[in-house]
């Protein structure tokens, strides 16, 4: 069984490694998703305020077609008003004139504050661009740079893995499912030394009894608190696995 678990624990330090790239794929990669998301909203704000735009000239567009008739209407008025013999009429075309061109300086007010609005959202369009153009250009660099570390990360989780298969090969086929399923739920270590009684996985302490059975080595044992399996680190049988290695260097250094 310590054969086993010698085996199991050297499988546990390349997993822990390729946990460990994993996570900073992740974070890379999630940089990369940034930047693209920072770009998308830029291009989205742009094709948004071009439409704006657009929308902004066709009213201007609409209002000057109808000051162009207000202005043809009060021509024809003037017409009309010139060949006009009787006060009352000359009136009436008068009072229709007057309210033509309060009606014309209304669109023309209408007009002015289009352009004037257009003119400060192609104003604004313009800072998006070149904002756009700076992320993207003082992007490359970091996408680059983004791009061959996740290479370099995928280049060597792909050594781990053949390291690790061929690990697996020789290890026990039962241990090793209880290992992998306990991985899977925690993601982290699940082959843990006892330290002073108490488990190093979740740091609980433990009975004499479980401690025992431990420094035994004749069967798995497990945490009764975290499940996670125990091994005695004082164990020659372990000597030369990965986790002993770092443990040894640990109380040297200490």
């Amino acid at each position: 069984m310590l054969e086993d678990l010698k085996n199991i624990l050297n499988i546990q330090e390349l997993d822990m490694k390729m946990i460990r790239l994993m996570r900073v794929k992740k974070e890379r990669v999630k940089e990369l998703q940034q930047i693209e998301d920072l770009r998308r909203e830029l291009n989205s704000q742009i094709s948004d305020k071009e439409k704006e735009i657009e929308d902004l000239g066709k009213s201007i567009q609409t209002l000057e077609q109808k000051i162009h008739d207000i202005n043809m209407k009060i021509k024809k008025l003037e017409g009309q008003q010139s060949q006009i013999k009787k006060a009352d009429e000359f009136n009436a075309l008068t009072q229709e004139m007057t309210q033509a061109e309060r009606e014309r300086i209304a669109v023309e007010q209408k007009v002015s504050d289009l352009v004037d609005k257009r003119v400060a959202e192609e104003e604004m369009l313009t800072r998006i661009k070149e904002s756009l153009k700076g992320s993207t250009e003082n992007s490359l660099a970091l996408e680059k740079e983004i791009a061959d570390s996740v290479q370099l990360i995928n280049d060597e989780g792909s050594s781990l893995e053949i390291e690790r298969a061929k690990l697996t090969r020789s290890a026990n086929p039962d241990v090793l499912q209880i290992y992998e399923r306990l991985l899977r739920n925690k993601k982290d270590r699940v082959v843990v030394p006892i330290e002073n009684r108490t488990c190093s996985g979740c740091h609980i302490v433990l009975t004499a009894q479980h401690e025992n059975l431990v420094r035994k080595g004749t069967n798995l044992v497990f945490c009764e608190h975290c499940s996670r399996i125990h091994y005695w680190q004082e164990t020659e049988a372990l000597e030369g696995s990965a986790g002993a290695t770092k443990r040894r260097r640990r109380r040297a250094a200490s």
